[in-house]
């Protein structure tokens, strides 16, 4: 583990690189996650240097004394650009929260990275009214409720299903509220079309969270994007069917080199 100080508090991050000579990955968890949610891409790192995160309150980051949307949000942006610096990444990827913090920054901030893939997210992302006031009272119910069928996992194995509860217990209560809170507000689907790098669109065949057509529309809005299915998958496809999701960004990833050798030449 590493630690980057900016803005007043210290921000977590892992590095794995096997000396692969593509551009370095940064990875942003979702709600109540952390870093380790990316174990399934270290096999990425023997082409690309991988890059996992942890946002402010969540694993071994310090806290933030911000109100959940737009404040918060920003911390997070403030969080992932400090990371990026000390890493050189140039490819961000964002899981539902993280991949709202990713649409932040192509948006509002100057950082423009070689290419973006959001999986588990949207332009909007709207929470159940019911999962919010769980969040606020009945924290073990909300942990329940999103470990459901075809909410975070499709059909995961008993382990991989108790290792994110804990997870999200580590995290605690007030962050995973503010997390959800922050994704409850958030909505760029007016600035959507403004993003102008190559972008994938990454769902999970079963994902009920953020259903495949919120990924159809990013791929619509966003000019040039992508779109790809794991099958088998729900929101947390990147750790239900990992093999799967690292194929599809790899040959994402191919491809943009491949074009840019086309244009060099």
């Amino acid at each position: 583990m590493e630690m980057v100080p900016h803005h007043g508090r210290e921000t977590a991050y892992d590095v794995v690189d096997r000396g692969g000579d593509g551009p370095p990955i940064c990875c942003v968890h979702g709600s109540g996650g952390s870093r380790d949610v990316w174990a399934g891409q270290r096999p990425l790192a023997d082409a690309h240097p991988i890059v996992t995160i942890d946002l402010s309150g969540h694993g071994d980051s310090d806290n933030i004394d911000a109100s959940a949307g737009y404040s918060t949000l920003s911390a997070y942006a403030d969080d992932v650009l400090a990371v990026v610096e000390a890493t050189d990444s140039e490819v961000l990827v964002g899981n539902s929260l993280g991949g709202a913090v990713v649409l932040q920054i192509l948006i509002e901030r100057e950082f423009n990275p070689e290419a973006a893939v959001l999986t588990g997210t949207g332009a909007r992302l709207g929470v159940l009214e019911d999962l919010l006031a769980w969040l606020k009272s009945d924290f073990e119910r909300a942990v329940e409720f999103l470990h459901g069928p075809d909410r975070l996992f499709h059909d995961p194995n008993p382990e991989l299903r108790e290792r994110s509860m804990e997870r999200m217990y580590d995290t605690g209560q007030a962050v995973t509220r503010r997390d959800f809170l922050t994704c409850h507000e958030f909505d760029v689907r007016d600035r959507i079309d403004s993003i102008d790098i190559p972008t994938l669109a990454v769902y999970g065949e079963y994902d009920q969270l953020t259903p495949p057509w919120f990924h159809e529309y990013l791929a619509d809005e966003i000019d040039g994007a992508g779109i790809a299915e794991i099958e088998d998958a729900a929101h947390l496809a990147m750790v239900e069917q990992p093999a799967a999701f690292n194929g599809v960004v790899e040959e994402f990833l191919a491809g943009i080199a491949r074009d840019r050798n086309r244009d060099w030449y």
